[in-house]
């Protein structure tokens, strides 16, 4: 059964917690009385919730980190663990994207995407497990996506990235659990965040967004129940159960029709008039 009293009095480490999901993980943990660290690279907004936080009577640390720069996560680590901090929930939540044709995406922001969506959740977690098996207790919740559940053009390493967060929760999930720790990956779809104008992919909010509060609801139930994956809005589940029967290729190219970029099907369609 979910106890979520099993969070209180445990230090949660939530990444990209200065909006978004990573914000609302941060003040339902405060609520089930978890003591808070708060790292992303946005001081200001850091601090500004840092204080919400602490005026509802939770514990919160701040650490202002950039996980695109590879120290980042041993950083996080020495102010933590490092510094007698023991951190029992891990929350990998942040994460980033780019929208459009990725022969013109900025190859920066591409390769960010696998920096901080991929080699940041290896590397923290590589970092903070190790503490969690000697002390036979702890959570690991690493956001995915539905993304991961099939390609999307026009968001292909986005989604690439995802797939490998899914895969490696699951499989870090089978690894740990004999040591008493829980490792849930957490597969929303389009939920209410800044996620959309960052990266420029609001052509996916057509079919309109969950509610955030909600997705975190039941993320931090499925953590606390120790659920291998959550995806908590009912379209994901129907996408997530339909795909197993569809052929990729067929999947990919209304995906590819639906998103691809005004600028390209005026150009596409100036072509074939030619």
């Amino acid at each position: 059964m979910s106890n979520l009293r099993d969070f209180s009095g445990k230090w949660a480490l939530v990444t990209g917690a200065s909006a978004g999901i990573g914000a609302e993980l941060a003040r339902q943990l405060a609520a089930c009385g978890a003591k808070l660290i708060l790292t992303a690279r946005r001081v200001d907004r850091l601090e500004a919730l840092a204080a919400e936080l602490t005026a509802s009577g939770a514990e919160v640390r701040v650490v202002a980190a950039d996980l695109n720069d590879h120290a980042a996560p041993q950083q996080i680590y020495d102010a933590t663990e490092g510094a007698g901090i023991p951190v029992e929930i891990l929350v990998n939540n942040a994460g980033l994207g780019q929208f459009g044709s990725f022969h013109r995406c900025a190859l920066e922001q591409e390769l960010s995407q696998v920096r901080v969506n991929c080699e940041a959740v290896v590397h923290l977690s590589r970092l903070f497990v190790p503490r969690m098996v000697e002390r036979r207790r702890g959570w690991v919740l690493v956001v995915a996506s539905t993304a991961s559940f099939q390609p999307i053009p026009y968001l292909s390493t986005y989604a690439a990235t995802k797939v490998f967060d899914r895969f490696f929760a699951q499989g870090l999930a089978a690894e740990v659990a004999p040591f008493g720790i829980k490792v849930t990956a957490l597969c929303p779809g389009p939920t209410e965040s800044e996620f959309f104008e960052v990266a420029g992919a609001s052509v996916f909010r057509a079919r309109g967004v969950q509610a955030t509060d909600d997705v975190v609801r039941q993320a931090l139930a499925a953590l606390a129940l120790g659920k291998l994956t959550i995806l908590p809005g009912a379209s994901g589940r129907i996408t997530s159960f339909l795909v197993r029967f569809l052929p990729v290729g067929l999947i990919t190219y209304f995906v590819a029709r639906a998103a691809r970029p005004y600028a390209e099907r005026s150009g596409a369609d100036s072509s074939n008039s030619r």
